[in-house]
């Protein structure tokens, strides 16, 4: 993304450019709308993440200590879930997203992603070995379910909550498909479905330099959950460690 476009597509690998250069990254900052581009995607991850974390937790919570008929097989059923791909149910959603009026709005980039069969299952596995003790001694002094979950549970269960974050974070803000099908005004795209107009014209003289803008700008695309992992990276392992072995 530092190479000059002349030099993008020369056949010496080079870790390090022989020429430096930010106009690409100039070019993508001044050229287009990647300010709003990024602001939507970022209001769009964070919504979606905190939802995301929060209806996951409780129902990994449910399915880990509530005791009800069935628990099991719900449970099978949201991991075989996994198995399905996304794309099956894009077409019926997007014509639900229409019908309801919603075409290139933030709820209907938000709203269909606020499950994740991931985190559901991250904080079950945290939950399978929370102490009973701890429960029990807060039904004692009064509290219900819900208290016990917000109070005592969730603040407890750190280290699955940052890595469902930044697992949860990184899908929504790299998500493509979906965004590409349901926004149609140039206002309300997200990053990475901006990022496809500098997508390079083959067979044209502006070849070199799309490849050279397109990643300068993907480069920036990543800035964001690089550094959320990097920051994040010793409770990101430890929460996926106790999902693995724990229950």
């Amino acid at each position: 993304s530092f190479k000059p476009p002349s030099q993008v597509l020369t056949q010496d690998i080079e870790w390090v450019p022989r020429e430096w250069t930010l106009a690409n990254y100039i070019k993508v900052l001044t050229q287009y709308p990647v300010g709003r581009w990024a602001l939507n995607s970022l209001i769009v991850a964070a919504a979606s993440t905190a939802m995301c974390v929060l209806f996951g937790a409780m129902a990994g919570y449910a399915l880990a200590r509530m005791r009800f008929p069935g628990r099991d097989l719900v449970f099978l059923v949201f991991i075989g879930s996994m198995m399905i791909p996304p794309e099956v149910g894009v077409v019926p959603l997007f014509i639900a997203m229409l019908q309801l009026g919603w075409a290139s709005t933030y709820q209907a980039l938000i709203l269909p992603t606020v499950a994740n069969v991931l985190s559901v299952y991250i904080f079950r596995q945290f939950f399978l070995s929370f102490p009973r003790e701890l429960e029990d001694a807060a039904i004692v002094d009064g509290a219900g379910a819900f208290g016990i979950f917000f109070r005592i549970a969730l603040p407890l269960a750190r280290s699955p909550l940052i890595a469902a974050t930044v697992i949860v974070f990184t899908l929504n803000w790299n998500n493509f498909l979906w965004p590409l099908l349901i926004i149609f005004d140039e206002d309300m795209k997200t990053l990475p479905v901006g990022i496809a107009a500098f997508a390079p014209v083959i067979g044209t003289h502006t070849q070199m330099e799309g490849f050279a803008v397109g990643m300068a700008a993907v480069t920036l695309l990543c800035i964001p959950s690089v550094t959320l992992f990097l920051l994040l990276q010793r409770y990101f392992i430890q929460g996926i460690t106790a999902g693995g072995l724990k229950g």
